[in-house]
């Protein structure tokens, strides 16, 4: 019996042996159909600069009242005229969203070493403080002055800086595109005139890029993939952004102000007298691909 388990024992030793030297390496997949024959990958760039044609920016507006439905009727009284004015300057143009919270106040108290300390307890609420924020992207910027004005003249309790951004339309995606294959090509046969050969056709354009990384063998990477696309904001002097946020204190409600002043026509009659320098940055956005050619 002790033969006859040595021998099955040793055979299942052999058998493993022989499928760990036959199976490929679990690290590496296996080599794509244009890798039988000889090839070069070459990444081709593409780069353009343009004005941003997109901008964001939001504001908030504090409220304080005794009860919670007279803070949230200040709230609203206090941001539907502004929000009727952004929306006369086109939907299509100007997106306005809304974001509301609410917090309690209480009394307080100070403790044996004199800082002040907040009572959270349910009867000691002395009133509510409602925050609104109006959040306003300008997608077509020749509208960011008048929408830029008419939020400051709203007198919000403090707002954020402008941020600009590019979105591509389709004519520029397709003539970078074409722009980053031509310039593939032209790397490709510098690499192959070097080398002694001469290029041949493409036999695939890598959407990851992952051929011209020189790990096409390797596991598909699990971070997500976003496109050949990198966009770099170029400084600009006259950039128009808001302020910091302390420019919001010196935009608070004077003593006296009656909330309805802030309809949608005094709101804009307001934007008119100061109106505000908006200038969009250049944006400078760089497309790459990736081409496989066959070698002659």
């Amino acid at each position: 019996m002790k033969p006859l388990l040595s021998l099955i024992a040793a055979l299942a030793l052999a058998a493993t042996s022989a499928a760990a030297q036959t199976a490929p390496p679990a690290s590496y997949d296996r080599a794509p159909w244009w890798m039988k024959d000889r090839v070069i990958t070459q990444t081709g760039f593409a780069y353009t600069e343009v004005p941003a044609n997109r901008a964001a920016f939001s504001a908030t507006f504090l409220s304080h009242a005794k009860t919670v439905e007279a803070a949230q009727a200040q709230a609203i009284e206090r941001t539907r005229g502004l929000q009727k004015s952004l929306l006369g300057l086109g939907k299509d143009k100007v997106v306005v969203s809304t974001d509301f919270t609410m917090r309690s106040l209480y009394e307080q108290y100070r403790d044996k070493d004199g800082n002040r300390i907040d009572n959270v307890r349910g009867d000691k609420i002395t009133g509510y403080e409602v925050s609104v924020t109006i959040g306003v992207e300008i997608r077509d910027v020749s509208q960011l002055q008048a929408a830029y004005g008419r939020v400051v003249a709203a007198t919000p309790t403090s707002a954020s800086e402008v941020s600009f951004s590019l979105q591509p339309d389709n004519a520029m995606i397709a003539s970078l595109d074409r722009e980053s294959i031509k310039d593939a090509r032209v790397r490709a046969q510098g690499a192959a005139a070097a080398s002694g050969a001469t290029l041949g056709k493409i036999l695939t354009v890598d959407p990851t890029g992952r051929a011209c990384r020189a790990n096409i063998l390797a596991p598909v990477p699990t971070e997500n993939y976003e496109g050949g696309y990198r966009d770099y904001a170029i400084a600009s002097e006259d950039s128009g952004s808001f302020p910091d946020a302390s420019f919001g204190v010196a935009m608070q409600r004077a003593p006296g102000v009656q909330i309805h002043r802030f309809s949608a026509e005094q709101i804009e009659a307001t934007a008119l007298k100061n109106p505000f320098l908006q200038t969009p940055p250049m944006i400078a956005k760089v497309a790459t691909a990736c081409v496989v050619y066959a070698l002659n």
